[in-house]
């Protein structure tokens, strides 16, 4: 198996693999290292790093809310999983030479020009979207699609099928081709 495909990406088969073993040692690692099984997802650190800035401007409110009393705002494993996928994609990109400043993809502007404040504000919006249906969900697409998954839950099998249904739904409609 090739590591790099032509074009100096990643392997997706190696890239894959990779990360199914990173779900299985994190099974095993946190299990071992906190006594209690822990999956991969990343829904759960945004919502807890809206509550670090929540308590800069409104600590009253936080220490009051009872999710964020039963879930405890802290910086743990998953937080730092979530930076790793940050630092990882960058030195990723970084490596394979493919690292650029866009203030516009090309496919955006494509279909809704060039506007840096129009794609904010529907990057703004559809990640809002994307967070309350992770939450609705009870997990968001990585939770679902390797922990779930890996659990044999049906629930993921079912939430993971309605990810890509959906996204590939959003997809059509947000860049369907203009009519030449």
């Amino acid at each position: 198996m090739r590591l790099k495909t032509k074009d100096g990406g990643w392997n997706p088969y190696f890239a894959g693999a990779l990360v199914g073993i990173l779900a299985i040692l994190s099974v095993y690692a946190t299990t071992a290292l906190m006594g209690k099984t822990n999956y991969l997802g990343a829904s759960t650190t945004f919502v807890r790093a809206v509550g670090f800035v929540e308590q800069v401007f409104a600590s009253e409110h936080v220490a009051q809310n009872a999710y964020f009393a039963a879930t405890k705002i802290k910086v743990d494993w998953q937080f730092m999983l979530v930076v790793g996928i940050f630092l990882g994609a960058l030195i990723s990109s970084l490596t394979d030479k493919s690292f650029k400043i866009e203030k516009v993809p090309p496919i955006w502007q494509e279909r809704f020009g060039s506007s840096v404040t129009k794609r904010a504000v529907g990057a703004f919006l559809g990640g809002i979207v994307a967070m309350i249906g992770a939450r609705l969900a009870d997990g968001c697409p990585s939770g679902h699609g390797l922990s779930g998954v890996m659990q044999l839950s049906v629930s993921s099998f079912v939430a993971l099928i309605l990810f890509f249904v959906a996204g590939a739904v959003t997809a059509a409609l947000v860049y369907k081709r203009r009519a030449s």
